[in-house]
């Protein structure tokens, strides 16, 4: 770690208004490319359509420009995936039998919906128990929501329409960020503040909501469900957010409150932070507790990894010296220059980011369901 003098402030430079929106414009289909607006020679023009709306290194040479052009897409990217989100959602909710799944699931196996009867194909349909005849899935839904702590068709309802807005909204960043506040080139280039505020904002306050959700709601709502409780009968999730005591009954180590954690007798929140390792013989699946501990480490972690480059102040790592500063014993000087590469090119970048995060999901995404299938019997 190196100590300097304090740097100049980082600042956030946009542009205002750098690109007019124009309806117009968007209408025709080859806007973007002086060849293709020449109009079509033969059937491949249709296919460059396809092929260049997205190829911004054709559109321009400008950096900046398609630096723009991605940080956009990416908005544009959240929206399709919260839309996906959101007809998954609303799918469950409308067709499947979710509920008499979550009642009984002994007996009552999950179905995504039933195949009408048109020319035959209702032989999709089977009997999934329950009186319900449809399409069989073991694609895992129904267990990640029940995981997640949802015990109504109402609640997928609600998650589908919030699904929606945030939809709506990744739409309206994307346009704001391009037509009306578009970050200067220098902005993009900012790799200690990116790294900061990716590991402390996405990855860190990311994993440690999804921690304060599993422990204030998913954890209270299986135990309900694993006592065999009607879901029906099952407080809703806000209740347990808000009334204390009512946590405190099912993990008496709440009533202390955040007393232990800073006593440091971190021992009182075993019960559900775990480390019991294997598999929950009452679901098959992975603990929860183990899952909820989990996601506070990391997000510790991340948190902590957030704070280590040097940005406004003149303490904490600069990714330019620590590669300058590299001597391998085969590479030599191997390093030197690499970090204007990555600042300069993003196909560089994506390329190792595709490389790590290719093979860590890789590993990081075992078949759990598979092993699940075969420690428990049927």
């Amino acid at each position: 770690m190196i100590f300097r003098s304090p740097e100049p402030e980082v600042k956030i430079v946009v542009d205002r208004d750098p690109v007019k929106t124009s309806l117009e414009e968007w209408a025709r289909p080859r806007h973007f490319s002086r060849t293709l607006a020449k109009g079509p020679d033969t059937t491949t023009w249709i296919w460059k359509l396809h092929a260049d709306a997205h190829d911004f290194d054709s559109h321009t040479g400008d950096l900046e420009e398609i630096s723009r052009k991605v940080f956009s897409a990416h908005f544009r990217e959240l929206s399709i995936i919260f839309l996906w989100l959101s007809g998954m959602y609303f799918h469950g909710a409308r067709f499947s039998n979710y509920e008499a799944c979550l009642s009984d699931p002994t007996h009552i196996g999950p179905s995504a919906q039933v195949v009408w009867h048109i020319v035959g194909q209702e032989i999709l349909n089977g009997d999934v128990g329950g009186g319900f005849r449809g399409i069989q899935i073991t694609s895992g839904f129904c267990q990640l929501w029940r995981a997640s702590g949802i015990t109504s068709e109402l609640q997928l309802y609600c998650t589908a329409i919030g699904a929606l807005i945030f939809a709506a909204l990744m739409l309206f960043a994307g346009w704001f960020h391009y037509h009306k506040a578009a970050p200067k080139l220098a902005w993009f280039q900012d790799v200690e503040s990116m790294l900061n505020h990716h590991l402390a904002g996405l990855l860190g306050l990311g994993s440690l909501s999804w921690a304060g959700h599993q422990i204030h709601v998913s954890l209270p709502i299986n135990q309900f469900l694993d006592a065999g409780v009607d879901p029906k009968e099952i407080p809703l999730p806000h209740e347990f957010i808000l009334n204390r005591d009512l946590l405190a009954q099912l993990y008496p180590s709440f009533a202390e409150g955040a007393t232990p954690f800073f006593t440091l007798n971190w021992s009182k929140y075993a019960e559900f932070l775990s480390f019991h390792g294997g598999l929950d013989l009452v679901t098959g699946g992975l603990w929860l507790t183990d899952i909820a501990h989990h996601h506070l480490a990391i997000a510790i972690l991340f948190l902590i990894a957030g704070h280590m480059y040097r940005t406004n102040w003149g303490i904490g790592h600069g990714l330019k010296d620590i590669l300058e500063a590299h001597k391998g014993p085969f590479t030599g000087q191997g390093h030197n220059g690499l970090y204007e590469i990555l600042t300069t090119s993003w196909h560089a970048q994506l390329s190792l980011n595709l490389a790590m995060l290719g093979s860590t999901t890789i590993f990081c995404s075992s078949s759990y369901v598979f092993y699940a299938s075969l420690s428990i019997p049927s």
